[in-house]
């Protein structure tokens, strides 16, 4: 992946056929990525860590930090600002590990 976050997520899949994602704690506090105006960059680099490490650990963490290129510096600099990438940060720092659920768009018949 590069260093821009526009190059790195148009390298990613469409989120096409999700709502969101469902992120669990180990304490059972759910959050959701919803998939909505100024969430739809994280929903993808959600699905595409959820895909290839199953959980959001350290490791996913680690890699969706770079995914987030430039975005993860103004985090560093700016917390809360950016909600789904301080997520990344606290596990990469040592917090638990989420569990994650992909969210089906509904489907019209």
């Amino acid at each position: 992946m590069s260093g821009n976050f526009a190059e790195n997520l148009a390298a990613l899949p469409p989120v096409d056929d999700l709502a969101g994602i469902e992120l669990t704690t180990v304490d059972g506090v759910t959050s959701v990525i919803e998939k909505k105006p100024g969430s739809q960059g994280s929903l993808r680099v959600y699905q595409h860590l959820l895909a290839r490490y199953g959980v959001i650990d350290a490791a996913a963490a680690e890699e969706g930090l770079v995914l987030y290129a430039e975005h993860t510096d103004d985090a560093r600099l700016h917390p809360g600002k950016h909600p789904n990438i301080d997520r990344l940060l606290a596990i990469a720092a040592g917090g638990d590990a989420l569990a994650a659920r992909l969210l089906p768009a509904r489907q019209a018949f």
